[in-house]
């Protein structure tokens, strides 16, 4: 966004070339960090088409085509077919919630069969959409009713139903996982990727993460997820208003949030800096620091 609160395009390839620099294997356009909710469908059409145009192939575009309105949703999906995006993925609408698991897939099924030809990842985040039906019925169903399911992206501390779904998904669907504080925990029941925030500005660490895994070092492993939680811990302290912040202060500026998000107030804004600061993340975005 720029300063008036409009969306801000020219910031696009930056952020995508920061996003190839820093070795991540995909962008999730139009989420929650993106405040997709908050664009109108023009703005979500010209954002999809300013990172396809800008990724140049060089890196997938999954677009988050969900919306209040199914028939906005298809016409998002649609448009993220014809400008050349990789996959659509889409929210559930929140205030019309779907009563049941099967009006949730049939609402999905509306929605991906707009761009029937693109890969379809449900997005699961019940904390903020309130849409808690599981996903395990809908990959059950997903091959019969839903052709172009390839996934779900799991935004859920329940490690329990994730694993029920890496059970019933195997070789068939993708599991992404969602919540950052929980990677090591997603990694240790086999996730295999994963789609966050504040990857967008802590990779360093996370890739440290993932490494120190993979190589049995759990040691390693569980001090990057420890710094990436004391991070974490200020978006809990001063809520989603701190994303761009913590992305002007971390990596990039992306302008300020949305309404109805606010900006911090000058003293929170001073602690957050301050913090930072204390805790040396600074040079763990950076890729310092042991990252």
């Amino acid at each position: 966004m720029d300063r008036e609160g409009a969306v801000d395009l020219g910031r696009i390839p930056d952020l995508v070339e920061h996003a190839l620099s820093h070795r991540m294997a995909g962008l999730y356009v139009c989420g929650s960090t993106g405040q997709g909710l908050s664009l109108s469908g023009d703005e979500r059409r010209a954002v999809a088409e300013g990172f396809v145009t800008a990724a140049g192939g060089r890196l997938p575009i999954i677009v988050q085509v969900g919306h209040e309105s199914v028939v906005e949703s298809r016409a998002l999906a649609s448009h993220a077919s014809s400008c050349g995006a990789d996959a659509i993925s889409a929210l559930a609408p929140v205030y019309f919630k779907p009563r049941t698991p099967d009006a949730l897939l049939g609402t999905l099924e509306e929605i991906a069969g707009a761009a029937p030809e693109l890969p379809f990842y449900y997005y699961f985040i019940p904390e903020l959409s309130g849409v808690a039906h599981s996903p395990v019925g809908l990959l059950e169903q997903g091959t019969e009713r839903l052709p172009s399911l390839a996934g779900v992206k799991y935004t859920a501390p329940t490690l329990d139903e994730l694993q029920e779904c890496m059970a019933i998904a195997g070789d068939r669907f993708q599991l992404l996982y969602g919540r950052d504080e929980m990677l090591l925990a997603a990694l240790s029941v086999g996730i295999e990727a994963a789609v966050g925030s504040t990857y967008n500005y802590l990779a360093p660490v996370y890739h440290r993460l993932i490494q120190a895994f993979e190589s049995g070092d759990l040691a390693s492993a569980r001090e990057a997820q420890a710094r990436s939680l004391a991070v974490i811990r200020l978006l809990k302290r001063f809520g989603l208003d701190a994303q761009k912040p913590l992305m002007a202060e971390l990596a990039l500026d992306c302008g300020p949030a949305r309404r109805p998000l606010s900006p911090l107030s000058g003293s929170d804004l001073a602690e957050l800096r301050q913090t930072l600061d204390q805790l040396g993340a600074r040079d763990w975005a950076k890729g310092d620091a042991g990252c």
